[in-house]
């Protein structure tokens, strides 16, 4: 398995050449295509500065180093492209989080298909959902699956899916736990015998439904969590 020149095209065109050091949005020191000083030599330091020739170096340099911590985590033999599709994305999220992730996972069970769309959970920053990102997993889950992927999707952007929202944040939890409380507390409150019953009888519906989704969801989480 090696990196194709396409794979390395696509780091290029996502991380942009800047030849003067610069702070990166999480105020690190940074240079060339994406060059910082914990990916290895050069050390980034203020004012520093490269030339177009030199970043594509360094780049090279640090490709390599990723290409080897891919290949010490997989289990399965993949195209050059598909190897190079997760160089690109480790690249940018870090060996750490590549080797916890479930698009890893997803290639050394052997199950290519799921790949595309475990990529696709990589879009946010910040909690925000990143334009940027979104093409740039779209390109890579494109590149994994050897240009089959959906003409559509790759000129949009879009991920195949997206992570849903946390159970905690759900308004459909949340409008069943309190409909169910609600609905026990009101059985008390002045109704016959038969009235209170059947209020008991819906409030538990409802806090059953709101524990079924909440499981569902952690399922789902821990299937698909990044």
């Amino acid at each position: 398995m090696k990196m194709t020149d396409a794979g390395l095209s696509l780091i290029k065109g996502f991380e942009g050449f800047r030849g003067t050091a610069y702070r990166c949005p999480s105020g690190v020191w940074t240079i060339g295509y994406g060059h910082t000083s914990q990916a290895g030599p050069p050390a980034v330091t203020r004012g520093m500065r490269l030339s177009e020739p030199e970043a594509e170096n360094v780049l090279r340099a640090d490709v390599d180093a990723f290409a080897r911590g891919v290949t010490a985590e997989l289990r399965r033999d993949i195209s050059d492209a598909q190897f190079s599709a997760l160089v690109s994305f480790a690249y940018n999220v870090g060996l750490g989080a590549f080797r916890s992730s479930s698009v890893l996972k997803a290639v050394n069970a052997g199950d290519f298909d799921a790949v595309p769309r475990r990529l696709g959970l990589w879009v946010k920053g910040g909690g925000k959902l990143l334009p940027g990102l979104v093409k740039r997993r779209a390109a890579e889950a494109e590149m994994f699956i050897g240009g089959d992927a959906e003409s559509s999707r790759a000129e949009t952007g879009l991920p195949e899916s997206v992570p849903g929202k946390p159970a905690a944040k759900s308004t459909t939890v949340i409008a069943s736990l309190l409909a169910g409380i609600a609905a026990i507390l009101s059985g008390g409150l002045g109704f016959s015998a038969e009235q209170g019953t059947a209020m008991l009888v819906l409030g538990l519906a409802g806090l059953a439904a709101a524990a079924w989704i909440i499981r569902e969801r952690l399922l789902k989480s821990k299937e698909e969590g990044i």
